[in-house]
């Protein structure tokens, strides 16, 4: 063929060639592509549809993610809400005695004495000057305890125990590392009535 007959020739477009491919196995398909028309020829569409748009196959995904969330977050709340309704609860105060420790006599002294704790721990006193006296609660169910313990110069010293401003006991030490204890016990606390 020379250019003469080349010029000759009818121009035919993209369709016409397909229309004219159509008996072809598989021009189908490629006629459609060409075309840019392939949901016309049949062919199925992979991941896209309604004009380009991502099919919905993380729907699922994204609503196990969401109810797994959400479920958690439902735990921490609870725990929250539950920690909370804990805490207003403050554990009821041991009911105490009022307890009077007197120690009487000249010069110092070292004293050790039942105060305020529910453990039942002493408080010392080192080279107390004397007369020494301390009101203190002590828990109900605890015995109130006063020693006293006098140093190498000796002497003589009283300790004694009141209860509720009614004496209960009274001892006295003397001489060189003279040693003395008064204690009292109190009633324990009454049952609470249960709710």
């Amino acid at each position: 063929m020379n250019s003469e007959t080349r010029e000759a020739e009818p121009i035919t477009s993209t369709v016409e060639h397909a229309k004219a491919d159509a008996g072809t196995p598989g021009a189908t398909e490629t006629a459609g592509a060409e075309a840019g028309n392939g949901a016309d020829c049949g062919t199925p569409q992979t991941g896209t549809e309604d004009g380009g748009h991502k099919a919905h196959s993380d729907r699922p995904v994204l609503i196990a993610a969401i109810s797994v969330l959400v479920l958690c977050l439902g735990f921490v709340l609870f725990g929250v809400v539950r920690g909370t309704g804990d805490e207003d609860k403050a554990e009821p105060e041991v009911p105490t005695a009022r307890v009077t420790y007197e120690v009487t006599g000249e010069g110092t002294a070292n004293l050790s004495y039942q105060g305020a704790s529910e453990q039942g721990t002493a408080v010392s006193v080192s080279g107390a000057q004397l007369p020494w006296k301390k009101t203190v609660e002590v828990p109900l169910g605890q015995n109130p305890v006063i020693s006293i313990t006098l140093g190498e110069q000796g002497g003589q010293a009283r300790c004694a125990v009141a209860v509720r401003a009614q004496h209960v006991q009274s001892a006295t030490a003397s001489g060189e590392f003279g040693r003395a204890t008064c204690s009292a016990s109190l009633p324990a606390p009454a049952p609470e009535a249960s709710n």
